[in-house]
């Protein structure tokens, strides 16, 4: 790993040198007030997105960002409990600014969105969005970070016990969903059902969720939508923050910990972290304990880098390592008790990014490129069997304009190399080999009333499968496969009244078969099934059209979004024989229809009423009864909070509430029933209760404490989408009532 950071680093180098003869730097100063009292508001974040840039008020509600460029960007006002403030300003004519915060909930527009094509506001993307932020996330207690934001309307999670989750979008999950961690895409072994998104949730700021293949930056494999992980924000000049955090959870046992320090000194930023997971097997009152789904986890992540006028270079490394055990679902025949498991996985996964964004014009020019290698071996008593080693190199170089009164666009040039080794005594897939590349240019118009936005991307992806025998005889075939596609947008927005805004996207997704699809030949331990590849696969083709209403007023905050999406060439797995563990992947047409609806009714400040409905009709064309239905579809889900807050902006405590949650799985009878690939799936309630409360010392805050209580009733129950599901004999319920405990200090 030592030659690509000794690139990585010179590449960071060179290009910063390029940069130093960028204009002259400017300031911007100002006070933040309170709009109910007139007093300084203390602590409020002034952030500017496309410049990585930004400061807090002080005991006096002042704040000054130094050392800035002379352009036309966003700035992005926001404080807990009061609505954020985003506004385009022109730092070439603007040296001071004052604010005043009003409390009140976030709405859509007051949302900064990084990952479509640049920074924007999204109440002027015509592209489904969501946003999740930071302190949603730190209040949720959760055991990785897909299950943190799982409950958003149109997500789900695909889950293997307690410590791996795959999210699922509108129904379409795996290679379907691009996940954007550290500015480029996370690579694993994400084509297997057991294989999770390897994140330390810690370093998670906030995430954006980007609903269809509306997005331009990541070509292929981004047709269901892409997960933007962002890590948090530099610190203000001059400043210095060492946060330390644990958290414990009574069902499994699980204790959390991790230690934080970041600083900003004279433009040199940094920001560490250390995390630490140790979990013991789930319990549920029908099956106890569940041998194997204990699991450990341990990261480490660093960045360092410069802010300076001509704009920002970080280099960020990063070390995880996972070891979940696997369930098999054993039972002894006369007292059908679990037998424990002796299968279990270790993975690790290493990377190193360098991220550049320099003032160019009113613009900015984006370029990264990173390194990373994942290493997944599995065991079965002791013994590996399964060894995968995958390297990987993504490249982006693209231009984002500035944020103007009227036009905003982007063009550039994205892809990645990769290399995938066998290293082990048993195999699944062949090594492999593959190189893409993808063009994109996008262009967003803003007039009175309307926002027009559109896009194209076009794909080149490589892929070439390596021979291999095993014991004289072929085990898998020399092949080499090129897939070629487009992918576009082009939605509007308008303003039907002011509070009124309705949304129109239609979009093209492109998606290359991965080599599991193509080439896979073995048994998958973990999964219950023997895997068969289909080298005969073609390209997923899809239009996916979107419409979509977003009200909001004093009391009532309500969005619908409804989607329609044809896939050609859909691939999926399916049981050969109903008395057979043997698998193979399968395309046919597939037709995707639903909607989500969100109802937030606050009738006085400190109570919420938030209710949020997500429906997926996921079907087959032209095919029989039994095989009608797509696998894995995310069941009807209705999520309901009543949250009360006590105290907005106390003394000692701020923003202290209560709320109790309810999460509504209607039955799922639209099952791929063919073969017996999948069963029906029983309707089911959990309650959750949540309190939490930030804890402040001269008015600023130093600590965060959540206690929750997942499924309060205690719930045995198995979702449509767990895999234990389809252990042997009954399969494997999901994890029951669990006391939970969270803090975070910052000193």
């Amino acid at each position: 790993m030592k030659q690509p950071i000794i690139l990585l680093l010179f590449w960071a180098l060179c290009l910063t040198s390029l940069a130093e003869g960028a204009s002259g730097k400017v300031s911007l100063h100002g006070r933040v007030t309170d709009a109910v009292d007139g007093e300084p508001a203390i602590g409020v974040s002034i952030y500017f997105p496309m410049l990585s840039q930004g400061s807090v008020t002080d005991r006096e509600g002042r704040y000054e960002v130094t050392g800035l460029p002379k352009v036309k960007t966003i700035i992005q006002v926001s404080y807990v409990g009061h609505r954020t403030i985003i506004e385009t300003i022109d730092l070439r004519s603007v040296e001071e600014r004052n604010f005043v915060m009003e409390e009140n909930n976030a709405t859509l527009d007051e949302v900064v969105v990084t990952g479509l094509a640049g920074v924007s506001r999204a109440d002027r993307l015509p592209a489904p969005v969501s946003v999740v932020t930071p302190h949603a996330l730190e209040a949720v207690s959760s055991t990785n970070i897909i299950d943190a934001i799982a409950r958003q309307p149109g997500v789900s999670q695909v889950t293997t016990g307690s410590g791996i989750s795959k999210p699922v979008i509108r129904g379409l999950g795996y290679n379907r969903i691009v996940t954007v961690n550290d500015a480029i895409r996370q690579e694993g072994q994400q084509w297997g059902d057991e294989h999770g998104i390897e994140v330390d949730g810690q370093t998670v700021h906030s995430v954006e969720i980007l609903k269809g293949p509306a997005s331009l930056m990541y070509g292929s494999d981004a047709m269901a939508g892409v997960l933007v992980l962002h890590g948090a924000p530099v610190m203000p000049q001059g400043k210095t923050a060492l946060n330390v955090g644990a958290e414990y959870q009574s069902n499994n046992r699980l204790w959390a910990y991790t230690l934080n320090h970041a600083g900003n000194l004279h433009g040199w930023v940094w920001n560490w972290r250390w995390s630490q997971k140790e979990a013991d097997e789930y319990k549920n009152k029908q099956d106890g304990r569940v041998p194997g789904t204990q699991f450990g986890e341990c990261a480490l992540t660093g960045m360092i880098g410069m802010n300076r006028k001509w704009g920002f270079s970080h280099v960020k490394l990063s070390y995880y390592r996972l070891n979940p055990g696997l369930p098999e679902g054993e039972r002894e025949e006369q007292t059908g008790k679990l037998l424990p498991s002796e299968a279990e996985q270790k993975i690790n996964h290493w990377k190193a990014v360098s991220e550049n964004s320099f003032v160019v014009g009113d613009g900015a020019l984006k370029a990264t490129v990173g390194y990373q290698q994942n290493r997944r071996r599995e065991y079965e008593g002791g013994e590996a069997g399964l060894d995968f080693r995958l390297h990987t190199v993504n490249y982006d170089v693209h231009y984002q304009s500035a944020a103007q009164d009227e036009w905003q666009w982007a063009a550039g040039l994205s892809g990645m190399w990769q290399r995938s080794e066998n290293l082990g005594e048993e195999y699944l897939i062949p090594a492999y080999r593959l190189f893409d590349i993808g063009a994109f240019a996008s262009v967003t118009r803003h007039l009175e009333r309307w926002t027009l936005s559109g896009g194209l991307r076009y794909d080149l992806r490589h892929l070439h499968s390596y021979a291999l025998e095993e014991n004289g005889e072929p085990r898998f075939e020399d092949f080499t496969r090129n897939f070629r596609g487009v992918t576009g947008s082009l939605g509007a927005i308008v303003n039907l009244t002011k509070r009124l805004n309705a949304r129109m996207n239609v979009s093209h997704g492109f998606r290359a078969p991965n080599l599991s699809e193509l080439g896979s030949r073995g048994e998958h331990e973990g999964t219950f099934r023997y895997e068969l590849g289909n080298a005969t696969l073609k390209a997923e083709h899809s239009w996916q059209f979107d419409l979509g209403l977003d009200f909001s007023s004093e009391i009532v905050s309500a969005q619908v979004a409804l989607f329609a999406n044809h896939i050609a060439n859909y691939i999926f797995l399916q049981r050969l024989q109903s008395d057979s563990d043997r698998f193979q992947y399968q395309a046919g047409t597939a037709r995707l229809w639903g909607w989500e609806a969100t109802l937030d009714f606050h009738p006085v400040e400190a109570l919420h009423f938030e209710n949020t409905f997500s429906y997926v009709n996921a079907r087959q064309l032209h095919q029989p009864e039994e095989s009608r239905w797509l696998p894995f579809t995310p069941a009807p889900r209705w999520t309901s909070d009543l949250r009360y807050d006590f105290i907005r902006d106390g003394e000692t405590f701020n923003n202290l509430f209560v709320s109790l949650g309810l999460e509504c799985y209607l039955r799922q009878n639209h099952a791929h029933i063919a073969n017996g690939t999948e069963t029906e799936t029983p309707s089911y309630t959990l309650l959750t209760l949540t309190a939490g409360t930030d804890i402040r010392c001269r008015k600023r805050k130093i600590a965060a404490f959540y206690v929750t209580v997942d499924n309060l009733t205690n719930r045995a129950y198995q979702s449509h989408l767990s895999r234990l599901k389809y252990a042997e004999g009954p399969g494997l319920c999901n994890p029951g009532r669990s006391i939970n405990v969270k803090v975070v200090w910052t000193l």
